[in-house]
């Protein structure tokens, strides 16, 4: 550095003698100024080749990456129609107000500004905040959903001001029939933390950029994935403020499935208006394949409150609500399933060689445990007398089916009722069901941490005790009956874009049931037949006058045990103490086109509440819904056959 400081510099005690010296030194100053410079541009030309020949392709992504952007396409949801293909689930379009929030300056000034603009709300901001969160950069994010013509209007005289926000159009879901379909459909929401986890570990979070709900119950829940469709996307050249300046290139989105449900809707409406208010459920069966004509939890709710996310004060009225709207009573309702039974045991005590038909109990109202003072009583005070097989089922003697209990025995008394199904999730397509319990003695030390005894038994021979079960494994377990032993899975599921579901079944669950011993299964059915037709029939007075022969089982189910000594009285107890009613049948009896099963809740004997309402339930079926249902399936048989002769000719 010395000599370049000499180089430039002047002797001062030395002045300039002449002009050549003056003139040497510029020279020297110029020159060594021009090899600078030819050092400063030879870097420049190096770093140019860099950036325009050597590294070209890399510079080039990232310019494009600013320049060029992937905008998610979401894919149209698709629509969900009952048996006949009657709408019940559709989507509707909105407006809303779109924003890239990396492309604003300031975020909470924004906010501020568009609460008087457009009415934006706390909520509003807290969700989008969510949703930016699993949002990736620069992607437009829904800011105010559901905007009014007036809100639209404001916005737009302002919208000079937010170059990064704009109005969109979007799909919500509304589901037609509300509270009458909500246990089935369920509903879509907004896309939480947990489920945006979700769909990241199972890779599906691609599929989901831009979508903002998903499927949370039911149905909508269920076949998540068929009716959600397949993301697309749009290419777009965006300017330094993310305004799309073109498009350039754009793949269209795959709309979801839509979806046939096997629920007769007419149906469906007739049951929610006959439980009215009571607290209960139906299940309507097709007995030839199980398939759910009708499903029914009373009370329910509106689905659509949920559809965009509830206000906490109506979610808030849903969980206080003493009613429980929000669980599903047919799937997870747990009852002691009572006398309903009992024509399930005689099938297995009678393969068991317990009993036979001709098998005789003097039922004298009670029966004392062997060894013991236990007296269990029967619900006839004065009992049934001498009673065989099928008095037993016909008049619903407890004492006759106590003596099977206490001869079955737990392990064989247990083993046989998960054959029909019970203690055991149905495999219903809806992921809201209980298995209930069918005891045994592991449950028993698992849960009690005591051992089984021999008193514990007796009671579930009669449907109490420990046992529980939804309406449909009931409903389930009466089709099996009807079908001599074959198990078919409830299903909702009718089909997917004309593609036929086969109903399906679990193998490793549940296998069609073989009973050698002749005659087990028509002498259950006979005993039902006897419970509508025989004299001492316990639904005889309901089916009164009925114009088809049908077949059932009353069953009373006790909400709390009685003392030794106690009988039970209504009137001295409060109402959610009184007895749940049930009933199960199916019609015509030679030859079943419908089984229902039905719980009450606190509405009292099986018989008189419950009895009744599955009487109108068939008749309604029977007379005004199954003759129409037949003329649909003709008129669609006709048109097929139709299109294939046309088709045909053209060709």
């Amino acid at each position: 550095m010395r000599w370049l400081i000499q180089l430039f510099s002047v002797p001062r005690n030395e002045p300039i003698r002449d002009n050549r010296a003056e003139r040497n030194l510029f020279v020297r100053r110029a020159l060594i100024a021009f090899l600078g410079t030819l050092v400063l541009a030879a870097v420049l030309l190096t770093n140019l080749y860099h950036l325009q020949v050597r590294d070209f392709d890399k510079y080039q992504t990232r310019s494009n990456g600013n320049r060029i952007k992937l905008l998610p396409v979401p894919p149209t949801r698709g629509l969900i129609y009952d048996r006949n293909g009657t709408l019940l689930a559709e989507n509707l379009t909105f407006f809303g107000l779109y924003i890239v929030p990396e492309k604003v300056d300031d975020l909470d000034r924004t906010f501020e500004e568009l609460r008087a603009i457009i009415g934006l709300t706390d909520d509003d901001i807290e969700q989008f905040k969510k949703e930016r969160r699993r949002s990736t950069r620069y992607t437009p994010i829904l800011l105010k959903p559901n905007l009014t013509e007036e809100q639209i209007a404001r916005f737009a005289v302002n919208q000079y001001n937010y170059p990064s926000a704009n109005v969109r159009p979007y799909f919500k879901r509304n589901y037609l029939y509300g509270e009458t379909m909500t246990h089935i459909l369920g509903y879509v929401s907004k896309i939480n933390d947990k489920d945006a986890e979700r769909l990241k570990k199972e890779e599906k979070d691609a599929n989901y950029a831009g979508t903002t709900d998903i499927g949370k119950l039911g149905i909508e829940r269920y076949y998540e994935d068929a009716l959600h469709g397949t993301a697309g996307y749009e290419q777009v050249e965006i300017n330094s403020r993310g305004k799309v300046i073109r498009k350039l290139n754009e793949q269209q989105p795959i709309a979801g499935q839509s979806i046939h449900l096997t629920i007769d809707l007419p149906l469906q409406q007739f049951v929610a208006d006959l439980l009215g208010k009571q607290k209960g459920s139906v299940v309507v069966l097709d007995p030839k394949d199980s398939s759910i004509l009708a499903m029914v939890s009373s009370p329910s709710y509106d689905n659509n409150l949920f559809v965009g996310g509830i206000s906490g004060a109506d979610y808030k009225r849903l969980l206080e609500d003493e009613n429980r709207p929000l669980y599903s009573r047919a799937t997870q309702g747990a009852y002691p399933p009572a006398s309903t039974v009992k024509p399930f045991v005689a099938v297995a005590a009678l393969t068991e060689g317990v009993v036979t038909t001709s098998t005789t109990v003097s039922d004298p109202g009670y029966w004392i445990l062997p060894n013991t003072t236990k007296k269990f009583r029967d619900w006839k005070k004065s009992g049934h007398g001498l009673t065989d097989l099928q008095k037993a089922i016909t008049e619903s003697s407890d004492t006759y089916f106590y003596q099977v209990a206490y001869k079955m025995g737990i392990d064989r008394l247990s083993e046989w009722m998960k054959k029909f199904g019970f203690g055991l999730p149905t495999g219903v397509d809806i992921r809201e069901e209980t298995a209930a319990i069918m005891p045994d003695r592991e449950w028993k030390q698992k849960r009690h941490k005591k051992p089984w005894v021999m008193g514990d038994t007796i009671p579930v021979g009669i449907g109490q005790g420990y046992w529980t079960a939804t309406p449909l494994q009931l409903a389930k377990a009466t089709a099996v009956l009807v079908n001599n032993g074959r198990v078919n899975t409830p299903h909702l599921m009718k089909e997917m874009h004309g593609a036929s579901i086969v109903p399906y079944k679990d193998p490793l669950l549940y296998e069609d049931i073989q009973s050698p011993t002749d005659g087990a299964w028509a002498a259950a059915k006979r005993g039902m037949y006897g419970v509508i037709h025989g004299a001492g029939g316990t639904g005889r007075k309901a089916f009164a006058s009925a114009s088809y022969d049908a077949a059932g089982k009353s069953g009373t189910a006790q909400v709390f045990s009685l003392k030794e000594g106690q009988r039970y009285d209504a009137k001295s107890l409060q109402k959610h103490l009184h007895d749940h009613a049930w009933f199960m049948g199916y019609a015509p009896y030679q030859d079943p086109k419908i089984v229902v099963a039905i719980i009450l809740e606190n509405a009292g004997g099986g018989s008189s509440a419950a009895a009744p309402v599955v009487r109108k339930v068939m008749d309604y079926y029977l007379h005004q819904r199954l003759p129409k249902l037949m003329q649909l399936e003709e008129e669609r048989a006709k048109s097929a056959v139709q299109k294939t002769t046309e088709t045909a000719v053209s060709q």
